[in-house]
């Protein structure tokens, strides 16, 4: 069968090709499933399963990435209220105060549309909007999020000594897992019906 004709067809392990890859965030393994002459028989169109399959992953990701920056920002802010500089803690400095201020407010708006794409899946109301809305806002902020943590965990957060590295690869990772939010930001345009001028 053509591999453009979209069809779906069962196939067993035996029958194809997996070929594992070196991923970004290597706590999850990822493979390339080659379908090589393989036979099968068509037993339906594969579009529509596909498109709701990809959309859940993509709401479901988006609840993986609050995790990821609530993560990040938790520690964070445990770390800084041990770590002492000029004997006092480094979380005590304003400019500090400020960035974490501003972070738990993009993670408060990510819990927002995290959830509310986890609603409209389980709903099946207005999915196409809600996980779209959740997207072009997670990967960003899960990203800050991380790349935050590691700068204010400072010489430690680059080291295997402390995990927040792994956390910023998860980030980066899942930021173009199901497109990237630039991606996902055209795609809500086309959805709410806004057109550049």
């Amino acid at each position: 069968m053509p591999a453009d004709d979209g069809g779906l067809v069962p196939l067993t392990a035996d029958e194809v090709t997996v070929t594992p890859q070196t991923s970004l965030d290597l706590t999850r393994p990822l493979a390339r499933v080659t379908l090589d002459a393989a036979p099968g028989r068509r037993v339906g169109d594969a579009e529509p399963a596909v498109r709701r399959a990809l959309r859940a992953g993509a709401g479901l990701l988006a609840s993986e990435q609050l995790g990821v920056a609530e993560w990040a920002l938790t520690e964070t802010v445990r770390y800084l209220k041990d770590r002492k500089q000029f004997n006092r803690p480094v979380g005590g400095f304003q400019a500090i105060k400020h960035r974490l201020a501003q972070l738990w407010l993009e993670v408060v708006n990510l819990r927002a549309a995290a959830r509310a794409a986890a609603d409209a899946l389980a709903t099946g109301e207005d999915t196409d909007v809600s996980v779209t809305v959740a997207q072009a806002y997670a990967a960003p902020v899960a990203v800050r999020a991380a790349e935050e943590a590691l700068q204010l965990h400072a010489g430690i957060g680059m080291t295997w000594e402390h995990p927040v590295h792994l956390r910023l690869k998860r980030a980066k990772a899942d930021s173009i897992a199901y497109g990237t939010a630039g991606a996902h930001r055209e795609a809500l345009a086309e959805l709410v019906d806004l057109r550049a001028p």
